[in-house]
């Protein structure tokens, strides 16, 4: 014989409640605890809340091109400079043009000023330039080609196995002056290296582009060698006026000198050929750690055309003696690092050299985020105060206290007992949504402003909308005349489709906003959307766990008058089963005549 089937618990039933309460008890303990581990126990304000920094930046065009300071450019600029100060962790800061020639860049409070400003204004000019000489940065005489001499040779770095990685950059020997006369002879007849025997790059005119030709009044004529000699033997990378100003001027297809610091933080000059490859051709770059060398690296990615130079000139590079051998990472007429090629490299590779977290991290910010269509210079740099936006704080949160006592009220006096699950539920609602604003401030930067705290406001009304649905479809349970605990979990399906789609919608709508709006208005949806994901989880693991553990009580389970869930005043049926049989009974036996 069969052994009889156990009962199936109703639809949409929950046997074990205690389970979801544990775990979303454990998620706000956790969530409590690491935002007082972190240190942020408050959600970072905007701007307008806590006040900040505001920049305003000037454009600048080179000489002739005057024409360059125009409205897609400016546009172009106000994207960049608004990647970059978030790339900082900064969000909610307002990048936008003011009149023709001006950008406005206002940073909340929190932000390293001197950080912020050299990252806005950095026009990001990246070259990849052939070292032709290199020398001490005090100037030096230089004497005829004649003189005898010879540098030592440093340790060189070796490549990666995987071919990427160009090296850790060393210190640069000093040249001796005979060297750096007999360089400067010989690298002014020849601005860009060629190969002394041949080459490992892919010999089609696809694979190897031809390198940016010299116009004729700078292909080192002897007026313009001895001038560009002179200018190299003369500066002095010591004066912080002319490290920044030596390059200025200088078209990319011409050879030029610059300045950087080498392996052991002291400055050396550079005499540089013209550039092979610029910033547009690197397709991405990020900080990161040599696992070789434990020391920070940029790790760059070059496009296809990119990749087709890159692998054209370190192919020619690496056949020189050195210091032809290197090439010269230059940033805004800085040489940032002038590793040695030892091997032909193509699709990737690195930039090494004195590093330190934050150095790396900004020069990979920038690479990534890309070059400023023009130059700009700082006009001003303003703090901002934070009155008018505490003003309005303090109106929005009174209004917002209102709205919440007026709802609070209105579940009292309709609800009774219900209001209790629906309270607590808002209680819960409120606490992860101010646990997770303030662990987002640290972590990606986001910044709590005036539309973000109305999109707080909005959700209290979206939250409380979830539990009355749920609500009303127990009573509605009630009044076909179920008891509680079944009603509880046959209205659970219905309640949830219903939850699910409004929440959905209310997201979607979010992420629609956030997508296509800009500034402040984001704030908005970001807060929208995160609130609204947050409902979901309240009514899953608080509300309904809850609302199935009230359902045993005496108090809810037999209907109190106080309890919201009275069927006298919610004008129930009669018990399903009762009825029937009262039915059956009053109608009596059934004649077989009147049949």
């Amino acid at each position: 014989m069969a052994a009889p089937k156990k009962g199936r618990r109703p639809a949409g039933g929950q046997s074990r409640p205690g389970r979801a309460l544990a775990l979303i008890l454990i998620a706000m303990v956790a969530l409590t605890g690491g935002m007082f581990w972190s240190g942020h126990t408050t959600p970072r304000l905007g701007i307008d809340l806590a006040g900040g920094t505001s920049i305003t930046l000037k454009a600048k065009a080179d000489p002739g091109q005057e024409s360059a300071v125009n409205e897609t450019n400016m546009n172009t600029a106000v994207g960049i400079i608004e990647r970059r100060v978030n790339g900082l962790g900064v969000s909610e800061a307002e990048v936008q043009t003011q009149g023709r020639e001006n950008i406005i860049v206002n940073i909340p409070r929190g932000t390293d000023e001197k950080q912020a400003r050299k990252q806005v204004g950095t026009t990001a000019q990246l070259y990849f330039r052939p070292v032709l000489a290199v020398a001490a940065a005090a100037p030096q005489p230089v004497p005829s080609a004649g003189t005898t001499g010879s540098p030592s040779a440093p340790p060189k770095p070796s490549a990666s196995a995987s071919g990427a990685t160009v090296g850790e950059k060393s210190a640069t020997p000093t040249a001796t002056a005979s060297t750096q006369g007999r360089a400067l002879t010989e690298a002014l007849k020849a601005p860009s290296p060629t190969p002394t025997g041949s080459a490992s790059s892919p010999s089609s005119p696809s694979a190897t582009p031809k390198a940016p030709e010299t116009p004729p009044a700078t292909q080192t004529p002897d007026a313009s060698s001895a001038a560009l000699e002179k200018k190299f033997s003369t500066l002095n990378c010591l004066d912080p006026k002319q490290r920044t100003t030596v390059g200025q001027g200088v078209l990319p297809t011409e050879p030029t000198v610059a300045c950087g610091k080498n392996a052991i933080d002291q400055w050396e000059k550079y005499l540089l050929g013209p550039a092979e490859v610029d910033g547009k051709d690197v397709d991405d770059a990020q900080a990161a750690i040599d696992q070789r060398t434990g020391q920070w690296i940029v790790d760059m990615e070059f496009t296809s055309a990119g990749s087709k130079k890159f692998q054209s000139i370190t192919s020619k590079l690496s056949q020189q003696t050195e210091p032809q051998n290197q090439f010269a990472i230059v940033l805004d007429g800085e040489v940032v690092s002038a590793p040695r090629v030892q091997t032909t490299l193509s699709a990737s590779a690195q930039i090494s050299g004195s590093f330190n977290q934050q150095s790396a991290q900004d020069l990979g910010n920038i690479l990534s985020y890309g070059a400023l269509p023009l130059t700009f210079e700082t006009q001003s740099v303003d703090t901002v105060t934070a009155a008018l936006g505490g003003d309005q704080l303090e109106a929005g949160l009174i209004a917002g206290a209102i709205g919440l006592a007026l709802v609070i009220i209105y579940l009292v006096a309709y609800y009774r007992g219900l209001s209790l699950v629906a309270i607590l539920s808002l209680g819960v609602s409120a606490l992860l949504t101010y646990v997770i604003m303030a662990l987002l401030g640290p972590a990606i930067g986001f910044a709590l402003n005036l539309p973000a705290v109305c999109g707080a406001i909005v959700a209290i009304g979206i939250t409380a909308d979830s539990f009355i649905v749920y609500f009303e479809r127990i009573r509605d349970e009630l009044r076909e005349g179920r008891t509680l605990r079944p009603a509880v979990e046959r209205a659970w399906p219905r309640a949830r489709r219903t939850i699910m789609v409004s929440d959905f919608v209310s997201f979607l709508a979010a992420a629609v906003l956030f997508i296509v709006t800009v500034g402040k208005v984001q704030g908005f949806a970001f807060t929208l959307g995160l609130t609204t994901l947050l409902d979901v989880v309240v009514v899953f693991l608080f509300t309904k766990p809850l609302m199935t553990l009230l359902a045993r009580t005496k108090f809810f389970g037999e209907g109190h008058a106080w309890s919201g869930l009275d069927p006298k005043r919610l004008g129930a049926k009669p018990p399903l089963r009762s009825s029937r049989r009262a039915t059956a009974s009053a109608a009596g036996p059934v004649d077989p005549k009147e049949a």
